[in-house]
């Protein structure tokens, strides 16, 4: 069965678009760490980041940089953060995630956002790639 990241890339399910090319999407957490948490994935559905060719690992790294890039330029933050877990969705995922504290990294407080305010965090993002 499809992940649900998958539905996404196929477009059974709506997401907070960011950036998107051939091989790689970036879109906004539904439930975020804080404003601007998003996330990066591989098209091709692969469960564990390791299992990535090299080239589509790398890809999606650079991929991933240019979008922390633009959000720390469109997000007010200290800095952009990283994370790979993946145990919660089986499809590898990259957080970029706008810190201000080590709280904004531990996955424990969520932000609350309105579907405008995510349009706008989308929007004021993709302006700045």
């Amino acid at each position: 069965m499809a992940s649900i990241f998958t539905r996404i890339v196929n477009g059974e399910i709506p997401c907070y678009k960011v950036a998107e090319t051939d091989n790689f999407l970036a879109f906004l957490d539904v439930n975020p760490n804080a404003k601007g948490h998003t996330l990066c994935i591989p098209k091709k559905e692969i469960d564990k980041i390791f299992d990535l060719d090299e080239i589509t690992y790398n890809g999606l790294m650079s991929f991933s940089r240019k979008v922390a890039v633009a959000i720390e330029k469109a997000i007010p933050c200290k800095r952009v953060g990283i994370s790979v877990i993946g145990l919660e969705v089986p499809h590898t995922h990259v957080h970029l995630i706008p810190l201000n504290s080590m709280e904004d990294a531990r996955f424990i407080s969520k932000v609350k956002m309105t579907p405008e305010e995510f349009e706008a965090t989308a929007q004021a993002i993709q302006n700045e790639l």
